[in-house]
């Protein structure tokens, strides 16, 4: 036996014990296992008990312990899944049951923070100063939900125009690499209205989080928000709990009356840590190397995000999904589509027009617009896209001085508009168009 695991194991079990019965659990027997393999980020124990989803440690010597999370079983071995480094573990090191839940902290005391996917604070701001309590993971009645009825002001031009949101919905920014995505995330944090922001940076450039902070966010706006941080260097369990966190955090605020705007960057690293869990644990791939468990927790977490019961809070979220290649039949873009309620695409041809933010309108779709906008707007916003889609149909012949005037009264109309339509898409990033005068910048370009 290792003499310090056997150490440590004794001095553990009482405060685990203590513990127990301090968040109101009965006392819970430890029952240590020991580790017998360690392939790729896998480890597999035999002789303990736990429950998937729960903590073990893993304890080598004295100062070589490493906290893991219960993700499959087979027979009489569990397997485990690392959430930090692991270095210094040994064969036969003890693997001793955690009998509690991790909880999350709650409250104003989040605004301002920057978080990581254990809900600590890495701000340098000290301690939080907030409550905490058991996730609570119960799923809100559909019937139950307040539905979508009034339009949020986004403050993007082209969005409240012709992809109008509604306070509740579901988003879906599409983009590939180098299109833009972060910058139209910035400005629909820094523009839209919500009471409290909650940002989830899962799985992106470790760079990327202080960018967003400081130019996305700024001073003013990290004041009404959280962020959970959770880039791609660390384990894949920290990568999908920061996604959970986050979406945690903007439940505790709507169960409040408030209304959230959760933004997610990005839905597709959530997936990839999905999968690299899945196949550590032997998971068979299906589609394009992503085993069906990514498939069954995408909706889960979506559908934790909407409105809550009538006459309470809402979230609004935006989750920005990688078109891989450009293509936007990856299978987790397909499945996004299928679950959303809505989808922005952003196009690499427009942003190499000039044109940002590069929004497709012929290719989005905001499936409440219907629901939150007068028939007005949606004429004009018809009107708009046939514009549009006339002018690309036509786009070689009116390049090579092909196409003859006269032939087709909607591309004649089109070519005369042309400079004005895509003056109404483009906006500069620290530019904020309200809802109003985007729609009164509809109704001047398109007179009815």
């Amino acid at each position: 036996m290792n003499p310090w695991a056997a150490s440590a194991n004794r001095n553990l079990a009482p405060r685990l014990r203590q513990h127990a019965q301090d968040v109101g659990q009965a006392p819970t027997v430890v029952a240590e296992g020991l580790l017998k393999r360690v392939v790729g980020l896998t480890l597999e124990a035999v002789g303990c008990r736990a429950q998937i989803g729960s903590r073990c440690r893993v304890v080598s010597g004295p100062d070589d312990t490493v906290e893991a999370e219960v993700v499959g079983f087979a027979g009489e071995r569990i397997f485990l899944m690392p959430v930090g480094e692991m270095h210094g573990l040994l064969p036969n090191a003890r693997v001793i049951p955690l009998p509690h839940a991790a909880a999350i902290p709650v409250g104003d005391g989040l605004l301002g923070r920057v978080l990581d996917g254990e809900g600590k604070a890495i701000d340098g701001r000290g301690a939080l100063r907030c409550e905490r309590q058991l996730p609570d993971a119960t799923a809100i009645n559909p019937l139950a939900r307040d539905p979508i009825s009034c339009p949020l002001d986004v403050g993007v031009r082209a969005i409240n125009g012709l992809l109008t949101v509604g306070r509740g919905q579901r988003l879906g920014l599409f983009a590939g690499t180098g299109v833009g995505k972060s910058t139209l995330l910035g400005m629909m944090t820094r523009f839209t209205e919500a009471d409290v922001i909650v940002v989830g940076l899962v799985g992106e450039r470790g760079r990327e989080v202080r960018d967003f902070i400081d130019h996305s966010l700024g001073a003013e706006g990290l004041k009404r928000a959280v962020v959970v941080a959770t880039p791609a260097d660390r384990a894949p369990l920290l990568r999908l709990r920061g996604a959970w966190l986050a979406t945690a955090i903007a439940e505790s605020f709507r169960n409040q009356g408030r209304h959230v705007l959760l933004l997610m960057d990005s839905l597709t690293r959530f997936a990839q840590a999905q999968r690299e869990i899945g196949l550590a644990v032997g998971e068979p791939p299906t589609t394009r190397g992503y085993p069906p468990s990514v498939f069954a927790q995408l909706p889960r977490l979506v559908e934790r995000a909407g409105n809550g019961e009538a006459g309470g809070g809402s979230i609004t979220a935006i989750y920005t999904v990688l078109t891989e290649g450009d293509d936007p039949q990856d299978p987790i873009a397909d499945t996004a589509r299928g679950i959303l309620d809505g989808h922005i695409l952003l196009s690499r041809g427009i942003a190499e027009s000039g044109i940002y933010p590069a929004i497709d309108v012929e290719a989005s779709i905001s499936r409440v617009a219907k629901d939150v906008t007068s028939l007005g707007q949606q004429k004009l916003a018809r009107r708009f896209r046939q514009l549009v889609s006339a002018y690309q149909r036509n786009r070689d012949l009116i390049a090579i001085g092909a196409y003859q005037k006269g032939s087709d009264a909607t591309v004649d109309a089109a070519l005369a508009m042309w400079p004005r339509i895509e003056n109404y898409l483009r906006q500069d990033f620290h530019e904020p168009a309200d809802f109003k005068d985007s729609l009164q910048a509809l109704t001047t370009l398109l007179p009815q």
